[in-house]
């Protein structure tokens, strides 16, 4: 394999790992809060219609993406309220966030696109384009260092690079703030935080805004930057990768980036080896498309160990009289 499949694989891997960082991050703010969230699919999915509905009728795709957030934010404070103000459980809670959206989605899409569920396709100004960094071509005639820079670097989307910013700054947010100190100790020990007179539902509803938030960009990122459009379930089970990923990193912001590169990897990997053959012999298509869910089960299965997630998660607070 030459450098330039290298580089083509490498890039692929960012651009393919980017919703898996953004829904990543996303649940690990709601669950450092203590608020479990297998919803980040149907959250993800809800972002992904709504961007791409009014990035249709618009022709913006700034507008669809906050469009995108704006749903997702709405989904995941109905998760919330349903979570944490009704005391209810929090994995039902968030299994009805994804059947609604799965079946909400295709429902508005046929009702007003009559297109099967999907959006029409979106023009030039309704998706994001790619960025090309300063000086990008000319130094791209640089042996090995120009390529990297020029085809590795340069030319993502900007959810690309937002994705990757919010590593160190989430991980900022999360170790170095006033915020961030509460959010982790309302995940672990909420009654101390109470005895505080910090209130345990209003950290956890911010932190549920922040999920919808970053929810809101990665379904965006499928349906106005890497898509041209929404189209049924196009989402695939990300969210549940996403999950699994942050299980994975054991709730840490910089072990979730690479976890999720792992699993951006492995999906641009299959991609380039669809049709590749073992002794002669042609390896089914499906075999090589559930590659990465396999091996996210053998990760999980096999190598991460003991993974100790907060010790209030998935434990609604109720305070005591």
């Amino acid at each position: 394999m030459d450098a330039a499949a290298i580089i083509s694989i490498l890039d692929a891997t960012l651009r393919l790992s980017t919703p898996l960082l953004l829904a990543c991050l996303a649940g690990l703010y709601s669950e450092r809060a203590g608020v479990f969230d297998i919803g980040l699919e149907g959250k993800m999915l809800a972002a992904a219609f709504g961007a791409g509905a009014v990035a249709a009728v618009t022709g913006s795709a700034w507008l669809g993406l906050l469009a995108g957030i704006g749903v997702s934010v709405a989904t995941a404070l109905l998760q919330g309220a349903a979570a944490i103000s009704l005391k209810g459980n929090q994995l039902i809670a968030g299994v009805a966030i994804n059947m609604l959206a799965a079946g909400l989605c295709t429902f508005l899409g046929q009702q007003w696109f009559h297109q099967g569920g999907r959006t029409p396709a979106l023009g030039p100004n309704g998706r994001f384009s790619t960025i090309d960094l300063p000086f990008a071509h000319e130094l791209s005639g640089i042996p090995i260092l120009g390529p990297i820079y020029a085809e590795l670097i340069s030319g993502h989307y900007i959810l690309v690079y937002v994705a990757f910013i919010m590593v160190p700054v989430t991980a900022y947010v999360l170790y170095r703030t006033r915020f961030g100190l509460r959010l982790r100790a309302v995940g672990e020990n909420p009654k101390a935080v109470d005895t505080a007179g910090i209130s345990v539902n209003k950290l956890r509803y911010q932190a549920v805004i922040i999920t919808g938030l970053l929810c809101g960009l990665a379904g965006a990122y499928f349906s106005i930057a890497q898509g041209s459009g929404f189209g049924n379930n196009m989402t695939a089970g990300k969210g549940f990768i996403a999950l699994a990923a942050l299980i994975f990193a054991k709730w840490k912001p910089l072990p979730a980036m690479f976890t999720c590169l792992l699993f951006g990897f492995l999906d641009a990997a299959q991609i380039r080896l669809q049709g590749a053959r073992v002794f002669d012999i042609e390896v089914p298509v499906q075999a090589i498309q559930a590659l990465p869910y396999v091996l996210t089960v053998v990760l999980l299965a096999g190598f991460i160990g003991k993974a100790v997630g907060p010790k209030a998660g998935g434990i609604p607070y109720t305070k005591e009289r």
